[in-house]
């Protein structure tokens, strides 16, 4: 089968020809129909972070279906359409997995990072992670829900519920984020790079109550602040842009170091928290709010030979939403 590989010493990564996997005890073969890129496979790549094999195939936000099952699978699964997320599996047994906070667990395994997954056409999966979805949705639409709407939804309930959300780095995530915001009667504020007019201008279509630079303070006081950068630097910027009780998320798995800054900023019962992962919870609420909003992924399709050209435009910020690869 045909596969985005990258050699994780080299970080040279191409499609390579792959002997097409099995599916083993507890696992699901899928014949992959799509799967959606965002900036963790960036940090895969340039080394951010380091996967545990030394050839991966890249890839976690998989939307196909299962023809295989492995011992002890759920017959019911077969045949059945199915998302598959970043987090491959847990313990299932410590305190984080007893208190439905596996998504903390030590012994997590994440889809793309420890085990092969989308960026092919066929991939197995643990039973456990995978999420039912219905044959009515559109593929290439509802791959970017798996990661990028995933984190920003957990990011969006770290929040709270204050009424002026600014939304920093305006991606894949983040879009999805504001459709949510808008659903609920709330006003978000874009930031982008400094001069990123077009993408300025994309935020407003969304309905941004205002957007700018991330360089410029917004022309109201922020409740709340969700970071969907990587840059270590917006945290001192956003704690300036949010009210006393306000509180800045990172949404980032990966981020710059954080400069220092003033205590006074931070004063005031501000907080700064940070969101690790997903859990089985987060993807069963999303794929419901989903419905009701409904949210729509604006994505931009690339097919599997064409997977490093998706990654450049991913990189250089070409892709306003998100870049998704169809492999079916």
């Amino acid at each position: 089968m045909k596969a985005f590989v990258l050699d994780v010493a080299t970080r040279r990564a191409a499609i390579d020809d792959l002997a097409p996997p099995t599916a083993t005890s507890g696992e699901v073969l899928i014949a992959v129909e799509a799967c959606g890129l965002c900036r963790t496979d960036l940090h895969e790549l340039d080394g951010d972070l380091v996967p545990s094999r030394p050839r991966i195939v890249l890839g976690h936000q998989v939307v196909g279906r299962v023809t295989a099952l492995g011992d002890g699978a759920d017959p019911a699964l077969l045949g059945c359409r199915v998302g598959v997320p970043w987090l491959a599996s847990t313990c299932g047994a410590c305190r984080y997995c007893a208190s439905g906070r596996e998504n903390l667990c030590a012994g997590a395994r994440f889809t793309g990072l420890d085990r092969d997954c989308g960026l092919a056409e066929e991939m197995t999966a643990s039973a456990r992670a995978c999420l039912p979805l219905p044959d009515a949705l559109d593929a290439i639409a509802v791959a970017p829900l798996l990661c990028a709407g995933l984190i920003g939804w957990r990011t969006l309930r770290a929040a709270g519920e204050g009424e002026r959300v600014g939304i920093y780095g305006f991606g894949a995530a983040a879009h999805l984020v504001a459709q949510i915001l808008r659903w609920q009667g709330r006003a978000f504020y874009a930031f982008t790079r400094p001069g990123d007019e077009a993408r300025q201008a994309y935020a407003r279509a969304l309905g941004a109550a205002w957007a700018g630079g991330s360089d410029e303070r917004p022309p109201a006081p922020l409740d709340a602040a969700l970071l969907f950068a990587d840059a270590g630097e917006l945290v001192p910027r956003a704690l300036a842009a949010v009210v006393p009780g306000g509180t800045v998320v990172c949404g980032e798995i990966h981020m710059s170091d954080i400069p220092s800054f003033a205590y006074d900023l931070l004063w005031r019962e501000k907080v700064v928290r940070s969101i690790a992962n997903l859990t089985r919870r987060d993807g069963v609420e999303l794929l419901e709010l989903a419905a009701r909003v409904p949210l729509r992924a604006d994505a931009t399709p690339y097919p599997l030979a064409r997977t490093a050209d998706a990654i450049a435009d991913l990189r250089a910020g070409r892709v306003h939403g998100a870049a998704v690869v169809t492999v079916a």
